[in-house]
């Protein structure tokens, strides 16, 4: 690799740094290229990517970004992981991958600027998803206001009751 393919391999990865949302480092030796391949088309699928660099040239690219947190974890073979979207979805791909291939070595992340230890990782992963969290919300947000709709019904309902009561006693009464 020359100088100018390292200068546009570092501008490149620099760009996928600034515009993502975490970045996960990973160890991948001992993995196949079709494998590999299968775990970057599943990332893809979700809005991140999977990524093998020279160490020099991620130490490079991330001194710039909020991911600068992550350069001492640039060590022997180094995968990154960029999601650009929502961070479960990769942190749960990548724990599921590593639990099938025990050659993948979750490292460390960098999710809004915290650094994320694998056991962090791995409990970001068994989070739900965006969207399942967002339906429970919703039916959260849905029970408040039928609850209310259902309290307020009560008093008409109750004085509605009180004066079929009151009714039926002077029926009774008048017979």
């Amino acid at each position: 690799m020359n100088r100018n393919e390292k200068v546009a391999e570092v501008e490149e990865l620099s760009g996928k740094f600034a515009k993502a949302k975490m970045a996960i480092v990973t160890d991948y030796k001992g993995l196949t290229v079709p494998v590999l391949q299968e775990l970057r088309h599943n990332l893809r699928r979700n809005d991140a990517e999977f990524r093998v660099a020279k160490n020099t040239l991620l130490i490079r690219a991330v001194e710039d970004t909020e991911f600068k947190g992550l350069q001492d974890q640039f060590v022997g073979t180094t995968a990154i992981t960029v999601s650009y979207g929502d961070p479960v979805s990769p942190a749960k791909i990548l724990a599921e991958f590593a639990k099938d291939h025990s050659e993948l070595q979750i490292r460390s992340a960098l999710l809004d600027g915290k650094l994320l230890s694998p056991e962090d990782i791995t409990a970001l992963s068994k989070l739900p998803s965006k969207e399942i969290l967002l339906g429970q919300m919703l039916s959260v947000m849905n029970g408040v206001p039928t609850g209310l709709v259902q309290v307020l019904s009560g008093v008409p309902r109750t004085f509605l009751y009180a004066l079929q009561a009151i009714k039926e006693q002077k029926e009774q009464a008048a017979n």
